[in-house]
Formats: C-alpha cells, sequence, structure tokens
C-alpha cells in the first residue's frame, strides 16, 4: 500500500529532516494559475483561445484595412477590449480569492505524531 514518512524538524531529527527533505518537493498547496509577473500575457492567451474573441479582433483587423472600414477604427476596438478587461477584471479575482483559500491552508497548524 502507499505510506507517507513524517519527519519532524526538532532537535535529534533535524539532520535527519534535512538531509530528507531535500529529496523531496515541499508541500504547499498552491491552486492558482497566475502570478503577478505572467497574469497578463497567460490570461490574453487563454482568452484568445475562445473562437469569439478571435473574431472580433479579426473585426477590429479588418476594420483597420481602408478598402473594409466601416466604422471608426477606435470605436471598434472598444468592445474587445470592453470584453477582455471584464473577464481579465473576473478571472483576476477569482485567482485572488484561491490564493487567499491556498495561504489559509498552508498555515493550518499540524500535528505530526512519533512512535
Amino acid at each position: 500500500g502507499k505510506h507517507r514518512i513524517v519527519i519532524p524538524c526538532l532537535g535529534h531529527f533535524k539532520e535527519e529532516y534535512e538531509k530528507v527533505s531535500k529529496l523531496y518537493m515541499n508541500n504547499k498547496i498552491r491552486t492558482t494559475r497566475y502570478t503577478l509577473l505572467n497574469f497578463l500575457p497567460l490570461n490574453l492567451f487563454e482568452q484568445f483561445h475562445r473562437v469569439a474573441n478571435l473574431y472580433f479582433l479579426f473585426l477590429v483587423v479588418l476594420n483597420w484595412v481602408p478598402l473594409v472600414e466601416a466604422f471608426q477604427k477606435e470605436i471598434t476596438v472598444l468592445p474587445l477590449i470592453g470584453v477582455l478587461t471584464i473577464i481579465a477584471v473576473k478571472d483576476g479575482l477569482e485567482d485572488y480569492s484561491r490564493y487567499k483559500m491556498d495561504k489559509q491552508i498552508n498555515n493550518l497548524v499540524t500535528k505530526v505524531y512519533s512512535r
């Protein structure tokens, strides 16, 4: 069966803990999707995987061609920017709530029993 070894970082176990802990990843929970550095590029990448957003981007680019121009160039960009902004804010708030929950779970007091 599967089993788990827990070595407390106390007194005479400290050397053994340091030796064993180098072999394993930490056990922090991380369910967030973004960091502050990758939020904007990763979020835009995910949003442009939606066909509707690609369609609106195509319309914006097409409107910049003088022969096909139907509206003012700036006006066609506004709906796309509005939708992208609303979805980015929603994704950011969801990710921030996941971050707070992860932080709360990772800071719980844990009891370690030894024989």
